[in-house]
């Protein structure tokens, strides 16, 4: 499997989504996402930074692996997702 990474440009319909990879630069593929992705229902959007798995014999389709976190957003709560707060009491 070749990994690489790139962002994905819009949702195709169906769970396929369209993504740039970076290497090769501008390339273009169909991915699905992996199935750790939708156990966990980790929400993909367009402009996200993915890690993408594409098979040595067909380029054009490839399978999302993981999708990177934002670095400048500065969400969530400060006691983490609880609705009551950051400890157990």
């Amino acid at each position: 499997m070749i990994e690489t990474s790139g962002v994905i440009e819009k949702e195709q319909g169906n769970g396929f989504y369209l993504v740039t990879l970076e290497q090769p630069e501008g390339h273009q593929c169909l991915c699905r996402a992996a199935g750790k992705l939708t156990k966990f229902r980790i929400k993909l959007l367009a402009g996200d930074k993915v890690l993408v798995e594409i098979s040595p014999y067909d380029l054009t389709r490839g399978r999302i692996t993981y999708r990177e976190r934002n670095a400048g957003a500065g969400g969530g709560r400060p006691g983490g997702n609880r609705p009551g707060g950051g400890r157990r009491r």
